[in-house]
């Protein structure tokens, strides 16, 4: 599926990552905001936050649900995209860009080889 950017990382729980310097941005996928539908709210952890792999880190409230984010590796939060807090639906309409919801300096920055490329991702989707 082309649909997904080839310069990110994803997860399996729809989580996508892109490497900024020695940091990761991280967001949801267009795949999981299709999924969710209007995003009303986005709560997101502090800075300083100390992430692990697998364990959640946040939440979006859609119009449909309540779903958890989840970290896609290890690391510390450095910044948060505190404009979904008044823009949640930015989420909605740039996924990949404006609807970024934080920085993380990786605890192993190898770790982001190991997430899926955007082929892998594409038949993940497909097959679920």
């Amino acid at each position: 599926m082309s649909d997904f950017p080839a310069d990110l990382r994803y997860t399996k729980e729809h989580e996508w990552a892109r490497k900024e310097g020695d940091l990761l941005v991280v967001g949801i996928t267009a795949h999981a905001v299709e999924q969710l539908g209007d995003i009303t709210m986005v709560t997101l952890p502090d800075v300083g936050t100390a992430l692990t792999a697998g364990e959640a880190f946040g939440d979006v409230d859609s119009v449909k649900a309540v779903s958890e984010l989840y970290a896609p590796m290890d690391g510390e939060v450095v910044e948060i995209n505190e404009a979904l807090e008044d823009a949640p639906e930015s989420v909605n309409e740039t996924p990949y860009e404006g609807g970024w919801m934080l920085k993380i300096k990786p605890a192993d920055p190898g770790a982001f080889e190991t997430l899926m490329d955007a082929e892998a991702y594409g038949k993940f989707v497909a097959d679920s």
